[in-house]
């Protein structure tokens, strides 16, 4: 039905409740094992959000609080069906997906990042994707090859 024909406060809610669905991306969704878990927890914690909203009496607000659960629901059952779990790799001669990677930048700064997938990906926290153009650019490389990343050069230090 449209918002037209219910109540005025429905159709203030209507922006707040139509969400548009969160991109997926065109990569093959490569994860971790930590990546998997992770989000299978984020699914579990989408659904047990939108079952808390279900209990809301006032029906316009139920529909606000339900609106982010029920995209990230959709979000996250997609990413798990199309997960491909990566096993850790099984040499650290060459930088591949899994790898704990420190490269020094030609401005003398020594950086370390996990490679990993999209969803699991997070600069601050010492990971970056597999898609990044620094991790790209590092894939296949071994200890002390220097490859250009972006606008500089990196040469790369270790490999765990």
């Amino acid at each position: 039905m449209s918002v037209a024909f219910t109540k005025e406060e429905s159709a203030e809610t209507a922006s707040e409740t139509l969400l548009p669905d969160r991109p997926i991306s065109p990569h093959p969704n490569l994860v971790t094992e930590t990546g998997l878990q992770a989000l299978q927890t984020q699914l579990q914690q989408a659904r047990e959000a939108y079952e808390a909203a279900q209990a809301i009496e006032d029906v316009n607000e139920k529909r606000r609080q339900s609106a982010a659960p029920l995209r990230d629901i959709r979000y996250f059952a997609e990413r798990l069906r199309t997960a491909q779990l990566v096993a850790s790799p099984a040499s650290n001669d060459v930088v591949a997906f899994g790898s704990t990677v420190t490269f020094s930048r030609a401005d003398g700064r020594v950086q370390t990042y996990r490679i990993v997938g999209e969803d699991e990906a997070d600069p601050k926290a010492g990971s970056i994707s597999f898609v990044s153009p620094v991790a790209r650019s590092l894939m296949g490389k071994g200890i002390g090859d220097v490859v250009g990343a972006g606008a500089q050069e990196v040469e790369i230090l270790a490999i765990a």
